[in-house]
């Protein structure tokens, strides 16, 4: 630990910050959190109240083995929480042959041995009548898969975090932060360390955890990693008929792709969760259903918070072909960010400059799920140097070793 400093800052607590928070304090780490926004605000890219867990994972096989330990520490945190956070559906993952999302989630399942099923469209139209999808798809579905509800898992985090000793600052802003003298590899004394500076004062640490979500790009400009901040805007529709097709026990979560361009995603009305001392209740009752990428790209500090027609014409033409029941009255709209990477995949690791500095995101519109296993692995970067999991594939120097 630096002189009068914390062992490690953790800048940005959204998904990843909070529960990076959580790991560093659970470990006896003196560590420091700081927020521009309110606790498990809907500024970032954890808006929208719920996001999807799952398994068969078409993005890359090599994601699976953090799934399972993310799925393993869920349940952990919703103990020591008493919060009600993970809602098991089901998922369905739908498209052509040749398709990313179902010849990618067949991969995942088979290499992991994955319990799944392969359903033609008549089976997937009998089973979900919901998706009436289109006689050339197929369906995988997989019985382990289903909802995380963001806000209070962030806001779990936090409250568990806090319980443990760390100290949360919000509606502070990081003007800037410099690396101090020496070479890189932290250091028990300032010298080794980092310096970040706020709206509010100074600090110091022997680590850096960047989790600054769309935010990172304005951090750390130096990366040189040609990141795009995506506007994606997700839907709540009221079914106009047949709403008890549309309910958590017969329409799991699921992501359809059209073709190359098109993507969507989407979840089952829930119940009304109630609120918590953290998050206010959810009264959004209706199917959600969402682009998958294919937003405009967007200034985090600058980006338009209103759903327009344009918007939700998107996904009410989908809505209309794919899920005509449903697509009755607008709920609700909530607009979130991706930050999206060349290759879509996370970056995660220690900065391959300086190891003082834990890269925990951006994570291309994918990494909610990850958040308690990726604080894991934050925490064990930040104080130890290194982890037991499987990041390789993840690290920035992807983009600049040669091939």
């Amino acid at each position: 630990m630096t002189d009068d400093g914390y062992d490690v800052i953790v800048l940005g607590l959204g998904a990843m910050g909070s529960a990076t928070a959580y790991q560093l304090a659970k470990r006896g780490a003196r560590v420091l959190g700081l927020e521009a926004f309110t606790p498990a605000h809907e500024l970032g890219s954890s808006g929208g109240l719920t996001r999807i867990i799952r398994l068969a994972y078409f993005e890359h096989p090599s994601y699976v083995p953090l799934l399972k330990a993310a799925w393993a520490l869920w349940p952990e945190i919703e103990t020591e929480a008493n919060d009600h956070l993970l809602e098991v559906t089901g998922g369905l993952y739908i498209g052509q042959r040749g398709s990313d999302v179902l010849d990618g989630a067949l991969l995942s399942a088979r290499t992991h041995g994955l319990e799944h099923e392969l359903l033609d469209a008549d089976e997937s139209r009998a089973r979900f009548p919901a998706l009436q999808i289109d006689d050339e798809m197929q369906t995988l579905y997989e019985p382990l898969a289903g909802l995380l509800f963001a806000q209070r898992c962030i806001a779990a985090h936090l409250r568990l975090a806090t319980r443990r000793g760390a100290e949360l600052h919000f509606e502070e802003r990081v003007t800037g932060w410099t690396l101090d003298g020496g070479e890189g590899g932290g250091g028990a004394d300032r010298g080794g360390g980092v310096t970040v500076t706020t709206t509010r004062g100074t600090y110091h640490a022997a680590k850096l955890v960047m989790s600054a979500g769309a935010w990172l790009p304005k951090l750390m400009p130096e990366l040189r990693i040609p990141l795009q901040v995506e506007r994606n805007v997700a839907f709540w529709f009221e079914p106009i008929a047949q709403a008890e097709i549309f309910a958590a026990d017969r329409l799991p979560v699921w992501i359809m792709e059209i073709d190359a361009e098109f993507a969507y995603y989407g979840f089952p009305t829930l119940p009304e969760q109630p609120a918590t001392e953290s998050v206010a209740a959810a009264h959004h009752q209706g199917v959600k259903a969402a682009r998958h990428h294919g937003g405009q790209a967007a200034d985090p500090d600058a980006v338009d918070r209103n759903a327009s027609d344009a918007d939700e014409r998107v996904v009410r033409d989908f809505m209309g072909h794919y899920m005509p029941l449903a697509a009755g009255r607008r709920m609700d709209a909530r607009v979130c960010m991706y930050t999206n990477t060349p290759d879509q995949n996370f970056v995660l690791g220690l900065d391959p400059r300086d190891d003082r500095i834990v890269i925990a995101s951006p994570c291309s519109g994918h990494g909610f799920k990850f958040s308690t296993v990726i604080g894991q692995i934050c925490a064990e970067l930040a104080l130890e140097g290194n982890t037991s999991f499987d990041i390789d594939f993840l690290s920035a120097r992807r983009f600049s070793d040669p091939p």
